[in-house]
């Protein structure tokens, strides 16, 4: 397959969507598939509840039904909405960001720790985590208690990462994070040079594994 792989952002803010092509930018390699990020725009502007996760199905399922030229599809929100709609609707391979992350984080570490953005995130986390059979990794989900918006774009968003990474690390004894959240893309070399400990973007995770399956 030659068509770009697609990352989509499910929310319709546009800071998180540039957040994620930043985050692109070691995986843009001649001679590799495109990546491109997407942005539905009638999704709701951040997800945030399992009421957002599910306005969002819809309409996410509405552009990969469109882009009939793409060789793979990330779904970037931490909550995989959609995921089963979505290999349902394509033949192609789907990949989400939250199970694309875990299984990384797996393979980097034995204790897990997961930066959430909200306490309101944490419950939907873990039972999409049960559901796939490997919630018993994870020591600890923390919240940052911020917005989807806020996260992207807010001045103190990297000092209260390190702090509540540092106490997942410190106090909970994670040996690896997992960052839950499209819009914390940007902080991940930052944040696991200062921790001293593999840090995880799920989405890029996600492409790394999206990168695999087409190249084979």
């Amino acid at each position: 397959m030659n068509g770009p792989i697609l990352v989509i952002n499910p929310n319709s803010n546009p800071a998180v969507t540039r957040g994620l092509d930043a985050a692109m930018t070691p995986f843009r390699i001649n001679g590799f598939p495109p990546i491109e990020c997407l942005t539905v725009l009638e999704g709701p502007y951040g997800i945030e509840s399992q009421a957002d996760s599910d306005a969002a199905v819809a309409p996410l399922i509405n552009l990969i039904r469109a882009r009939t030229d793409a060789s793979a599809v990330i779904i970037a929100c931490y909550s995989d909405p959609g995921i089963d709609a979505a290999r349902e609707a394509t033949k192609i391979p789907v990949f989400g960001m939250q199970e694309s992350g875990f299984l990384t984080a797996m393979a980097r570490g034995d204790r897990i720790g997961v930066v959430a953005i909200s306490e309101g995130s944490i419950l939907r986390h873990r039972k999409y985590l049960r559901r796939i059979g490997v919630l018993d990794r994870m020591v600890a989900e923390r919240s940052l208690n911020m917005s989807v918006a806020h996260t992207a774009s807010g001045k103190d968003t990297f000092e209260r990462l390190e702090a509540v990474s540092n106490t997942l690390v410190q106090q909970d004894s994670a040996d690896v994070i997992v960052l839950g959240c499209a819009g914390l893309s940007v902080y991940r070399s930052r944040l696991e040079t200062i921790l001293d400990c593999p840090v995880v973007d799920p989405t890029q995770s996600a492409v790394a594994m999206a990168l695999g399956a087409v190249l084979a």
